[in-house]
């Protein structure tokens, strides 16, 4: 109480509070103040004690699911059951914390939060990590998963088994996790429970009576859960007299205190002031602060074997807080952990300054979002056209979505995303090129860099297998889309009496767009798709040139394959004739493949009126001004350069 009153009473407190509306960090600045004010003894009273929480009372999890499936609405329930959050009817998603996800209304980001739980008389420490369903966050799932030794695997009794469930089963199952299984959503009148037991059933070998079932919007059945993670799930493998060890695994930076790190602690324990040092960087840092998400950040004094939390060290950069890097105390160094498989980027696009003079802020916004979202490669580029940029490799389509929306949301740069592409690769024939590359086989990112066909054996494309999950009614439109996009059929099953599992192999370039849209729009919104990386295989691809009179436009060549030149090529003119502004010539724009036009627009000359002045006369007069009228358009054409505005190099290389 008389802490309370100091902190009313305090004159910087009020002044503080008064701004504290517009600049949230302040009141964070004012706790610390006191806390470093209180006496040692208050400092013990208001922090947890973590050592009470030995490796054996500790259980670290996952939840995974496929899109939609109730992952986040039954962390808020869990978080309530143990008394982490209070029970309020606002508790929607409590752990999807960024303003994409609000939005979006998915999950992109996994968070963590601790939870303390009463079981058989002892107090045990549960981490739940809420992890993201769609394919494009695939990578922050397996990341998650390394830091649990169990996952609830949640899917909708509306919808069944999704494409998505069955790639994280996978996951978890490759990963030595113990699975629990859980049905969801049992309290909706549409709800097939024993439809989506028999799939669980004959896709992953569940037994009925471990398997849960639950209306986490209710809180029916939910704290069930709770026991059979406790029973369930064993303790972390970890040893508290070893030295201290720990796994980066994820991290987000603060404008104020640099890379704020969620770190599982595999060895040993950690206090505020020790000394650390990365296995990485070889660098040593002091913590400054560490301690739990519960589900905001809850300062402790130490961090034992076991335990999940945060770590703050003034890391400043990427490059400093590496994920998959492994921590240690700088005077007990320690083998450092496998770390993460790096993620495989699917899917490239540009991103550019809408001026040039926003070029330094664009990369300071990068970098500090690549800390957050690691998955992402990012490397330099530059055009003609939209100038300086980078070029960023992503996961999927929607992965780059969602990170071109939080540069706006999170650091308020505008940003030109250029239309997605894929790499594809060739294998050299010629001599001097085998030489130059010192391989015979490169890998093509940029249509700048396809080599002419004369000069390969071998044009290569990337093919992922994709898994399709629908209604068997909608069978003949499925098989004529995955034929209208060069798919091959791998696999045919069925999964319950209505419902089809469908594996293709299908190319990457022909799906990343609106393949997933189609495959929606003819199903009614009932099927679902997830891909994987498979190979690369032959193709016959080409390079398509657009020419405005005639003269090459670089930045406006993409690589297809030779079966959709001409609907592409033929979608370029006509979008440039609507956008380039009109000449006092005619303009003549031409899409080809090497010296062969496939599809031609033509933008008509700006004209004056010659023949105003002529009221009467002989024809040949008219005919005389409008001959003199022509030659100089054309003289005019020879020797004009095409004007074309940056705005139109926009609107064609925008997504």
């Amino acid at each position: 109480m008389a802490m309370m009153w100091r902190s009313l009473a305090c004159p910087l407190c009020q002044r503080i509070r008064l701004v504290t509306y517009n600049f949230g960090y302040l009141a964070s600045f004012a706790s610390r103040r006191h806390a470093s004010s209180m006496s040692p003894e208050s400092q013990g009273q208001a922090q947890i004690d973590m050592s009470q929480f030995p490796v054996e009372n500790i259980r670290n999890f996952s939840i995974i699911a496929h899109v939609d499936h109730g992952k986040s609405t039954l962390a808020d329930r869990l978080l309530e059951l143990t008394g982490t959050i209070s029970e309020q009817s606002c508790n929607k998603q409590v752990l999807d914390k960024l303003q994409v996800e609000r939005e979006r209304g998915i999950t992109v980001k996994a968070q963590t939060a601790s939870m303390f739980y009463q079981f058989q008389g002892k107090t045990y420490l549960l981490n739940l990590i809420d992890t993201p369903g769609h394919v494009d966050f695939n990578y922050e799932v397996s990341r998650s998963l390394a830091a649990c030794q169990g996952v609830l695997l949640v899917v909708d009794a509306n919808q069944g088994v999704q494409a998505q469930t069955v790639a994280n089963f996978y996951l978890a199952f490759e990963s030595e996790l113990v699975i629990i299984p859980v049905i969801n959503k049992i309290d909706l009148k549409g709800a097939d429970i024993e439809s989506t037991e028999e799939q669980m059933r004959r896709l992953f070998d569940f037994k009925t009576e471990d398997i849960f079932k639950i209306s986490a919007k209710q809180g029916f059945n939910c704290r069930d859960i709770l026991d059979a993670v406790i029973q369930r799930i064993p303790p972390p493998n970890s040893d508290p007299n070893k030295p201290w060890k720990a796994l980066l695994f994820d991290s987000t930076y603060n404008s104020f205190r640099g890379a704020v790190t969620n770190i599982a602690v595999i060895d040993g324990k950690v206090q505020q002031g020790n000394k650390i040092s990365s296995a990485h960087s070889k660098k040593v840092y002091e913590v400054q602060e560490i301690g739990i998400m519960s589900p905001d950040h809850q300062p402790t004094q130490e961090l034992h074997a076991g335990q999940v939390g945060y770590l703050i060290a003034g890391m400043k950069s990427i490059q400093e807080a590496r994920i998959g890097d492994t921590l240690h105390l700088s005077t007990s160094p320690v083998e450092a952990l496998p770390g993460f498989k790096p993620a495989k980027p699917m899917v490239f696009g540009g991103i550019f300054p809408m001026e040039q003079s926003e070029y330094r802020d664009l990369k300071v916004a990068v970098d500090r979002l690549t800390l957050n979202d690691s998955s992402v490669t990012v490397a330099k580029d530059s055009s003609p056209a939209l100038g300086l940029g980078f070029r960023l490799g992503f996961l999927g389509l929607l992965h780059m979505e969602v990170f071109n929306q939080r540069l706006e949301q999170e650091y308020n740069a505008t940003a030109i995303v250029t239309t997605p592409s894929v790499p594809c690769k060739a294998r050299l024939s010629s001599e001097k090129l085998i030489k130059q590359h010192r391989t015979d086989e490169i890998t093509i990112y940029s249509p700048a860099e396809f080599p002419e066909k004369r000069l390969v054996t071998e044009y290569l494309e990337p093919i992922v297998m994709g898994t399709i999950i629908t209604p068997d009614v909608h069978l003949n439109k499925v098989f004529s889309l995955c034929e209208k996009t060069r798919g091959e059929q791998v696999d045919f099953t069925y999964i319950d009496a209505s419902r089809v599992l469908l594996k293709y192999k299908l190319p990457l370039n022909e799906i990343v767009v609106d393949f997933y849209d189609k495959l929606k729009s003819i199903t009614s919104g009932y099927a679902s798709f997830d891909y994987e990386d498979h190979s690369y295989e032959p193709a016959e691809l080409v390079k398509l040139d657009i020419l405005l009179n005639g003269q090459l436009i670089n930045e406006l060549s993409t690589i297809v394959h030779k079966d959709k030149a001409y609907p592409v090529g033929k979608a370029f003119a006509t979008k440039l004739k609507d956008v380039i502004p009109r000449q006092l010539y005619e303009v003549t724009i031409q899409a080809a493949l090497g010296g062969r036009v496939i599809a031609r627009e033509t933008v008509k000359a700006l004209k004056k009126n010659v023949l105003a002045k002529c009221y009467g006369g002989d024809i040949s007069r008219k005919m005389k001004l409008l001959k003199r009228q022509a030659e100089g358009k054309k003289r005019m054409k020879k020797i004009g350069n095409v004007d074309v505005p940056k705005d139109a190099f926009i609107s064609v290389l925008k997504r």
